[in-house]
C-alpha cells in the first residue's frame, strides 16, 4: 500500500488527486491532508479517507477542525502552520507527496519532501520558479523522484526519451513546444482589456482551476512560469522552449527531435490524467477521464503568442534569462498584483505594469540559499504593494 500526502487537498488539484486515489483503494492510502482555511471541505475529506494527519495552515482553522473531527469520532491528528506541512511532507508513512499548494507557500514543504527522498508530484510550479537550482540539487542528493503534474510538463515528460536529463541535445531533442490555450482573452480587442473584470478573467474556456491560476492563465503569466519550470525540469535553457497557442487544449505539449519527428501527448483537458500518470508511473491506471473523441474535436489550431497582448510572457522569458532571484521577484510581484486585481484594487493591464516596474526596482542576486531567495521575495512583495497603493492614490 502506497502512502500519499496531499498538500493542498481542498484545492482543485487536491480534489482531483483524491478522486483518482479513491478509484484505487487497494493501491493507495491517504496518510495526510492539508489546507489553509477550508474546514468544512477538510472535514468531508477526513471522513472519507481517515488520514493519520490533517494540517490547517491557519491556527484558528486547525482548532475548529480538531473540535469537529472529535465530535464525529475521527481520531485524525490535527496539526497547524508551516511546521505541520513540513511534518506530513517528510514523514516516513508518506511515500508520495502531491505538491498542490498554490504559490510561494508551497516551497518549504515541497523542499522537505524532496530532501526526504519522496516521489514528489509537483503541481506547484513556484517551487522551481523561486528556487530551481536548490530544489533540483535536493532531488539529486536524496534520490527523490520528481514527476510533473502540470498538464504541459507532464505531456513533455511523457514525450521525452528516458535519458533526457543528461542533456536534450544528447537525447536527440532540439525543441520543446509548450502549448497554451490563450485563455479567455486570446482574441479580445486590446482596448477592451482595460476594463476586464475578475469574473471575466477567471472564466477559463477549457480548464476548471482556482482563481489565482485562472488569472495567471488569462495574462499568460501561468505560461511564463511554466517556461521557467520547464527549464529546470528538463535541464535546458529558455531558448529551446517555444510557446504555441493551441485554443482547443487537446495537445498538452510536444517535443521536437533532431530527425524531424515531433511527439505529442493528447487528451481531454482534465487534470486527473497527469495525476494518474504520476501516481502510477511507469504503469498506467484508470483516471476517470473520458476517452478523447478525435471526430468530435475535428480540428486543431495553432498560433504564435502575441507578446504585446501578453507582456507577462515576455517578462518571464526575461527573468529566467537574467537568472538569480529574478524569477522569484517576478513570481512575488505577480502574486501581489493578482491578489490586488481579484480584490478590484488594480486593473488587469496593471498586473504586468506592476511586475515590470518591480523587476526594474528590485535587484536580483545569486540564488545560492533560501535566505537570499526569501529576502528578495519579500522585497518584491513590498515594492509591488507600494506601487499598487501609489496607483490607487
Amino acid at each position: 500500500m502506497i502512502g500519499v500526502t496531499v498538500l493542498g487537498s481542498t484545492g482543485s488539484i487536491g480534489v482531483s488527486t483524491l478522486d483518482v486515489v479513491a478509484r484505487h483503494p487497494q493501491r493507495f492510502k491517504v496518510v495526510a491532508l492539508t489546507a489553509n482555511t477550508q474546514v468544512d471541505r477538510m472535514v468531508e475529506q477526513c471522513q472519507q479517507f481517515e488520514p493519520q494527519f490533517a494540517v490547517m495552515v491557519d491556527e484558528s482553522a486547525a482548532d475548529t477542525l480538531q473540535q469537529q473531527l472529535r465530535q464525529i469520532g475521527l481520531q485524525t491528528e490535527v496539526l497547524s502552520g508551516v511546521e505541520g506541512l513540513v511534518h506530513v511532507a517528510d514523514m516516513p508513512a508518506a511515500d508520495y507527496v502531491m505538491a498542490a499548494i498554490v504559490g510561494a507557500a508551497g516551497l518549504q514543504p515541497n523542499l522537505a519532501a524532496a530532501r526526504a527522498g519522496k516521489r514528489v508530484l509537483l503541481a506547484n510550479k513556484e517551487s522551481l520558479v523561486m528556487s530551481g537550482g536548490l530544489f533540483m540539487q535536493e532531488v539529486q542528493n536524496s534520490g527523490a523522484e520528481l514527476l510533473p503534474i502540470d498538464s504541459e510538463h507532464n505531456a513533455i515528460f511523457q514525450s521525452m526519451p528516458r535519458d533526457f536529463r543528461a542533456g536534450l541535445s544528447q537525447a536527440g531533442v532540439n525543441k520543446i513546444l509548450l502549448t497554451a490555450s490563450g485563455g479567455p482573452f486570446r482574441s479580445t480587442p486590446l482596448e477592451q482589456l482595460k476594463s476586464v473584470t475578475p469574473e471575466q478573467a477567471v472564466a477559463h474556456p477549457n480548464w476548471s482551476m482556482g482563481k489565482k491560476i485562472s488569472v495567471d492563465s488569462a495574462s499568460m503569466m501561468n505560461k511564463g512560469l511554466e517556461v521557467i519550470e520547464a527549464c529546470w525540469l528538463f535541464n535546458t535553457s529558455a531558448d529551446t522552449i517555444q510557446v504555441v497557442v493551441h485554443p482547443q487544449s487537446v495537445i498538452h505539449s510536444m517535443v521536437q527531435y533532431t530527425d524531424g519527428s515531433v511527439l505529442a501527448q493528447l487528451g481531454n483537458p482534465d487534470m486527473r490524467t497527469p495525476i494518474a500518470h504520476a501516481l502510477a508511473w511507469p504503469e498506467r491506471i484508470e483516471s476517470g477521464v473520458a476517452n478523447l473523441d478525435m471526430f468530435d474535436i475535428a480540428r486543431l489550431d495553432f498560433e504564435e503568442p502575441d507578446f504585446s497582448r501578453f507582456p507577462c510572457l515576455r517578462l518571464s522569458y526575461e527573468a529566467i534569462n537574467q537568472g538569480g532571484t529574478a524569477p522569484a521577484i517576478l513570481n512575488a510581484a505577480n502574486e501581489v498584483a493578482v491578489d490586488a486585481f481579484l480584490n478590484e484594487k488594480l486593473s488587469f493591464l496593471g498586473i504586468a505594469d506592476v511586475i515590470e516596474t518591480t523587476l526594474s526596482r528590485v535587484t536580483s542576486h545569486a540564488a545560492n540559499n533560501l535566505e537570499i531567495i526569501y529576502q528578495d521575495d519579500q522585497l518584491a512583495r513590498e515594492t509591488a504593494q507600494k506601487l499598487i497603493i501609489e496607483r490607487a492614490a
